[in-house]
């Protein structure tokens, strides 16, 4: 019972990912994209699932997105660690919606600087990929990480 109920809560959060990203294209791809998708990186703070569901989630999002097959390796990557840190940080809800925050900064910036030649310095595609996590991890989901921790028995969350 307990694997059906992880592979429910992969699933589900793998499919809520991706449609979100899909449905907001055009704010979830680029230097300064603003994912909203990743405000649901705070959900290993609740769920181990979560981090499989994630790395599914945004490896289908990165499928169907303008970088290909490298996004499909470094953004899942990316989105892969920082859901496992994010899990680490289950004890410290300040700091659980940080390493989406990090990691996509570093390496999504970084393939952006290095692998599409976009115009702007390293460091410029780091913080411009990192502020846009800031605002989509802390912005939204440091709100909704709150809003589960007060009714997390009715989601039947921990």
């Amino acid at each position: 019972m307990k694997s059906t109920k992880f592979m429910l809560q992969a699933a589900v959060i793998a499919a809520v990912y991706a449609t979100l990203t899909l449905i907001l294209m055009p704010l979830s791809y680029g230097v300064m994209q603003i994912r909203v998708s990743e405000a649901l990186t705070i959900l290993p703070f609740f769920t181990p699932a979560a981090i499989p569901g994630l790395f599914i989630g945004c490896l289908v999002s990165n499928m169907v997105g303008p970088y290909g097959i490298l996004d499909m390796v470094i953004g899942s990557s990316a989105t892969l660690i920082a859901a496992f840190f994010s899990y680490l940080l289950r004890n410290k809800p300040l700091l659980a919606p940080m390493p989406p925050v990090i990691a996509n900064g570093v390496l999504i910036g970084g393939m952006l600087y290095y692998a599409y030649s976009v115009p702007f310095s390293l460091t410029a595609c780091m913080l411009w990929v990192g502020l846009g996590e800031l605002i989509a991890c802390y912005g939204i989901g440091y709100p909704l990480l709150r809003y589960l921790i007060k009714y997390k028995k009715i989601f039947e969350l921990h």
